[in-house]
């Protein structure tokens, strides 16, 4: 369908960023010295930005905007440069929008145009400036202190939750990669020497965590960008715990890659089943 959207003429568009705050969806915003219409989802045409702007940049136009469509939107997305991309990624993450996020993930990734970590304004944490998720390289010689390991610690990284993980991370390049379920270190014992050694660990709960389209997504990039060695699923026996095998399955499809995924299954006594 046909309907009024805003058009922002880029080359009498000075950046003063004047109509930011009247977009009341959010649609808008200042990126590259520009202002850039971010979703055409958030923008209801009815030009509320256009009376501040002094430069008179923005008008309306009637154009298709049916049923939104994200392949449709990224066209535009992706040729305003990677910084428009990250902006309309955290738009659509920030407004919960799964769906959308996973697809636009798809069109980049088909194209292969890299993944912005557009998640990491979304807090301190996300940002780094919060100590406990910037990424750390861990010495052999560090100690675990706890009853997970028999011994010393063999975790090589830091953070390992995977809301946390930055897909960029060096670390994991060519990595033998352990992913795990929160209760599975807590229940089985020498965890760390029989399972963590020599792998670098993604831990998460599908049950308990929001966001699973984000870990699908986040996975697969991970997947795709980091060529891993070796993928070692580490679960509980507890029937929710079966949600991460697929989660591994559908991120491995997402980024077309191929490999065998070796399971291992713990019991709620701690013995492997």
């Amino acid at each position: 369908m046909k309907r009024q959207i805003i058009k922002i003429d880029e080359e009498k568009c000075n950046g003063c960023g004047l109509c930011i705050p009247d977009c009341p969806e959010g649609a808008l915003q200042l990126i590259d010295g520009k202002a850039r219409l971010i979703s055409d989802l958030f923008c209801d045409g009815l030009g509320a930005c256009i009376g501040n702007c002094p430069q008179e940049a923005i008008s309306t136009e009637e154009r298709e905007a049916g049923e939104y469509d994200e392949t449709l939107v990224m066209e535009n997305i992706i040729k305003a440069g990677p910084n428009t991309i990250k902006a309309h990624l955290k738009h659509l993450n920030d407004h919960g929008l799964d769906k959308y996020v996973n697809q636009a993930v798809q069109i980049l990734m088909s194209r292969g145009i890299d993944i912005p970590d557009f998640r990491e304004a979304l807090s301190a944490c996300a940002t780094g400036s919060c100590p406990g998720s910037k990424s750390v390289t861990i010495p052999d010689n560090h100690d675990i202190g706890s009853v997970l390991s028999s011994g010393k610690s063999q975790l090589k990284h830091w953070p390992v939750q995977l809301h946390l993980i930055n897909p960029a991370d060096p670390s994991f390049d060519n990595a033998d990669i352990l992913i795990a379920a929160d209760g599975a270190m807590a229940s089985y014992g020498n965890f760390h020497d029989k399972f963590l050694k020599g792998k670098r660990l993604i831990i998460l709960c599908p049950k308990l965590d929001q966001g699973i389209e984000r870990y699908i997504a986040k996975l697969s990039q991970i997947f795709k960008t980091k060529n891993p060695r070796s993928i070692h699923v580490v679960r509980m026996e507890v029937p929710c715990c079966g949600g991460i095998e697929v989660i591994v399955q559908k991120a491995l499809e997402l980024a077309g890659v191929s490999m065998m995924v070796k399971l291992t299954v713990i019991g709620i006594d701690g013995e492997i089943q």
